[in-house]
């Protein structure tokens, strides 16, 4: 294995394993700390609303992560994943509305809560656009420099050469 190869797929691990943490953690600590406290159950459902759509597309992100470490630097990504996440890139959309429809009608009464679940939706937001759209994820030092320049995601990326594959 080359070492270009061997240095993407260790890059690829932590990147897999780093959305798959969050992914718990933001689970763990909605579970454990925030559900509990709030006693309202409007704040609850909207708080639900906000977090399914996020935990989802982080765990679409670190599957892609790992199993983007079989292909990269060898082939393109298989055409039936691809199609995959194609279909996520819609349905995420959907889910994304379905999320703030959630958010709005359960509107939470307390202004705590309400921040929280605004909060929690916008990231889910951003994590789609991140993956789907454009890439906003850069490290500390480089982002103000880097995110002006609308680079298109690794993930856009391997669709891209995985449809190109398929149409040869």
């Amino acid at each position: 294995m080359d070492r270009r190869r061997k240095e993407l797929r260790r890059k690829y691990l932590e990147l897999g394993t780093g959305e798959l943490a969050a992914a718990a953690i933001f689970a763990l600590v909605a579970i454990v700390l925030i559900l509990p406290g709030f006693d309202h159950p409007r704040d609850k459902a909207a708080l639900c609303s906000a977090l399914v759509p996020l935990l989802i597309i982080l765990a679409q992100a670190g599957a892609y992560w790992l199993l983007a470490r079989n292909w990269v630097g060898v082939q393109s990504m298989p055409a039936r994943l691809a199609s995959t996440y194609r279909a996520f890139r819609v349905t995420n959309v959907a889910l994304l509305a379905a999320g703030l429809a959630g958010v709005l009608i359960w509107w939470p009464p307390h202004l705590g809560a309400a921040l929280l679940v605004t909060a929690t939706w916008g990231l889910g937001a951003v994590e789609y656009v991140n993956y789907f759209l454009v890439r906003l994820a850069y490290p500390v030092g480089r982002w103000a420099t880097s995110v002006g320049q609308w680079r298109v995601p690794q993930l856009v990326k391997d669709l891209g050469a995985a449809n190109d594959e398929c149409a040869a």
